[in-house]
């Protein structure tokens, strides 16, 4: 749900931005198509990639093949201080390794971006190592230095957007909580650190990349589950004025709580 504090939609305020800006050609309101588009977080350095790159990419076409909402195929990477990080409203930053201090005009970039209403999902592709995460906390302290990080309560509405679900997992188990950064009573940053990307990013020809462990398959369909209550809770459950899938929503629910 919308802070009170803003009267406008993610999509409109973006709009404006865009229109007051004239930041480009191509630049649009948040989403305005309507399409699920899970872009990459450059920051300073490389994107990672390697294993986990085909994970957005994946992310787009389960949610399409087990929902009716739309998404991105072609999945992007954009930089931290790029006007172009203002023309979607999520953002997926991860990595294995620590990351490097952001500059001011990054700093400056994700500031906005967030006080806009975009969603950045930080995925810790390495969680027995912690680094990654320690160093995106410390970072996005120094973004929103006035808004902690804390555990998301096991009733938010992101764990039963699509799926009803009990909690987060990935490729590794990792704790039983995802935690967030609100602005007014707004995710606008949710960090896991259970390697969701791990466990989702599937070859070009089929098939899986990385084992999941220790649950094997059963975790792997509880983590892309999880994938669709957040893709889901981007596209229809934050926009008052746009839950184009709600019908599909409650038929999906009422069959599971059968």
């Amino acid at each position: 749900m919308a802070s009170p504090r803003f009267r406008l939609s993610r999509r409109q305020a973006l709009a404006a931005l865009g229109a007051l800006t004239a930041v480009s050609s191509r630049a649009r309101a948040f989403g305005q198509d309507g399409a699920f588009h899970p872009r990459v977080l450059s920051t300073g350095q490389r994107p990672a990639n390697g294993a986990r790159s085909s994970g957005p990419s994946s992310w787009s076409w389960e949610l399409i093949r087990r929902t009716s909402a739309p998404a991105r195929l072609t999945v992007s990477a954009v930089a931290a201080d790029s006007t172009e990080l203002l023309e979607e409203p999520f953002t997926v930053w991860f990595g294995e390794q620590a990351v490097q201090p952001l500059s001011d005009p990054e700093l400056r970039g994700l500031r906005l971006y967030l006080s806009l209403g975009g969603v950045l999902f930080v995925d810790d592709s390495n969680p027995a190592s912690g680094a990654f995460g320690r160093s995106v906390r410390n970072e996005l302290s120094r973004v929103l230095p006035e808004s902690p990080v804390v555990r998301l309560p096991p009733q938010h509405v992101l764990y039963k957007s699509y799926y009803l679900l009990d909690g987060p997992v990935g490729r590794v188990p990792g704790p039983d909580y995802l935690e967030v950064i609100h602005s007014g009573r707004m995710a606008s940053v949710l960090l896991s650190s259970h390697d969701l990307l791990g466990a989702i990013s599937q070859e070009r020809g089929g098939g899986f990349v990385l084992r999941v462990e220790p649950g094997g398959q059963e975790q792997r369909e509880l983590a892309l589950r999880l994938a669709i209550n957040l893709a889901m809770y981007v596209l229809c459950l934050d926009y008052k004025d746009d839950q184009v899938h709600a019908e599909e929503l409650m038929r999906r629910r009422g069959r599971q709580r059968r």
